[in-house]
């Protein structure tokens, strides 16, 4: 798949690409407006969704300056999805290593930055965006995440996920999960996991948005990590910016008004100090 689509004075162009994790083959789209050295941008999708559900971020930010991907978590999708592997062996943690095979790739590009990434995610791509930059610090330029479930391992630990109910104290092999099956691995990748232990290196600058109506992933673990954030920065100087948007009547997953005030708000972020 190779188009364009305007940008204003400018054009995108739209190409699909492929990477390897392991033996399983990633695939997603890049959108790359013209330019050398330019900023990247990997966007991540949440629990059962693909890349389509993302595919406006990667495009707002292509036409601030960004060449952006967007891509199908391996075992990550219950329809739709692209890439190789099985639901049974995905989790938080080997989507954490998807995200990283793609972040080499975007390195690697002729007309890309290496020293300008941002990381975005919505609901779990947001948790795994989160893990990735806390890991990467130092590579890592900025984070954004909407709707992050960093609830994921409270869940797991109380044998509920989504729609999901189990015995945390003797995890099936199997977990029926709505229409996605999931293996064990998923629960005991994060059921000992400190969310925010995993996420709290990172020191680039940070966005976080969150619906106030959110009853799959309440906001205020969106508000706790904006919280530990800004004290770890209060205690290093030149640690990035924080900001925290809630935004009034958001649900899990943003209407078309509610996300148009997500991506207000996005690039808002992205005209501060814009590379």
């Amino acid at each position: 798949m190779v188009g364009l689509f305007n940008k204003g004075s400018g054009k995108i162009n739209e190409r699909a690409f492929t990477c390897q994790r392991d033996n399983l083959t990633i695939r997603g789209t890049e959108y790359r407006p013209k330019g050398d050295c330019l900023p990247i941008a990997i966007v991540s999708h949440g629990f059962m969704a693909f890349q389509d559900t993302v595919r406006q971020y990667a495009k707002a930010m292509a036409e601030m300056g960004y060449v952006s991907y967007c891509f199908d978590f391996c075992g990550g999708c219950v329809i739709k999805g692209k890439s190789d592997g099985s639901t049974t062996e995905m989790s938080v943690l080997t989507e954490v290593k998807d995200l990283e095979a793609v972040i080499r790739y975007a390195r690697g590009r002729e007309y890309s930055n290496p020293e300008e990434i941002l990381l975005m995610g919505c609901s779990q791509g947001g948790f795994v965006s989160a893990i990735a930059a806390s890991k990467l610090n130092g590579i890592i330029s900025k984070l954004v995440m909407f709707y992050p479930a960093l609830c994921i391992p409270d869940d797991a630990r109380a044998g509920k996920m989504m729609f999901a109910k189990f015995d945390p104290g003797n995890i099936p092999d199997i977990i029926r999960c709505g229409p996605m099956k999931l293996g064990k691995c998923y629960v005991r990748d994060v059921i000992g996991m400190d969310p925010y232990q995993e996420i709290q290196d990172f020191s680039g600058d940070i966005l976080i948005v969150h619906g106030t109506k959110d009853k799959i992933v309440n906001m205020e673990y969106s508000k706790r990590a904006y919280e530990m954030y800004s004290e770890n920065r209060g205690k290093n100087d030149g640690a990035g910016t924080v900001s925290f948007f809630p935004l009034d009547g958001g649900r899990h997953g943003f209407s078309k008004r509610h996300d148009r005030a997500a991506i207000g708000y996005l690039k808002q972020f992205l005209a501060v100090g814009n590379p």
